[in-house]
């Protein structure tokens, strides 16, 4: 189920519906009016704003795990993916995290990316299937990443100068954290893909 603050602008609609019952309250019954009763609509505005500061949902914290991966591989830190990484990770070519582990360090040893932009397609949370037996909520987000490659890069001067990939990544909940459990190469190019694809 989701959290009733999942979306920012719910408190903001109750602020709304609170404002026109105190201005109905106060056309029907004038007499019991107090300049206080306009406070509840402003209370609820700022509880609201105060909510999207200080509290990130899931789907905001998926995210973050989504720019770090972006941004590490942008940066070509291995390490930097590697602290996102389950330890239970598995993908359909990559059967445990250090050979994904192995195999991002010999591809980020050299100049490969300039610039990653990334644009998010979905994010769905699911609780766990199993819920009260210990197992983690998951999640699965889909996002294209525009890769422009350094021009020092063997791609960009072997191949092409950017390049259009399509992911999907299961997460899986460690107590407050999401880490990446599989991440697959959907299409590349717009065409379809997958691991073998990358060279």
């Amino acid at each position: 189920m989701l959290n009733i603050f999942e979306q920012s602008w719910t408190l903001l609609i109750l602020a709304i519906v609170a404002l026109l019952i105190v201005l109905m309250v106060r056309k029907a019954f004038p007499e019991k009016w107090h300049w206080w009763q306009l406070a509840l609509p402003a209370l609820l505005i700022a509880a609201g704003f105060a909510l999207d500061y200080l509290v990130q949902t899931d789907t905001e914290k998926i995210n973050a795990v989504i720019n770090v991966a972006v941004k590490a591989v942008e940066e070509e830190n291995p390490d930097a993916i590697e602290a996102i990484l389950a330890d239970n990770y598995r993908d359909s070519y990559h059967f445990t995290k250090r050979t994904l582990m192995t195999r991002c360090r010999a591809r980020l040893s050299a100049p490969l990316i300039e610039k990653n932009i990334k644009r998010i397609v979905s994010i769905e949370v699911s609780p766990s299937p199993y819920q009260g037996r210990g197992s983690p909520p998951t999640a699965t987000a889909i996002f294209t990443v525009r890769i422009l490659f350094d021009k020092r890069s063997y791609v960009y001067q072997s191949f092409k100068s950017q390049m259009f990939v399509k992911m999907k990544l299961d997460l899986q909940k460690q107590d407050d954290t999401w880490l990446i459990s599989r991440a697959e190469m959907l299409e590349i190019d717009r065409q379809p893909a997958n691991w073998r694809h990358i060279r």
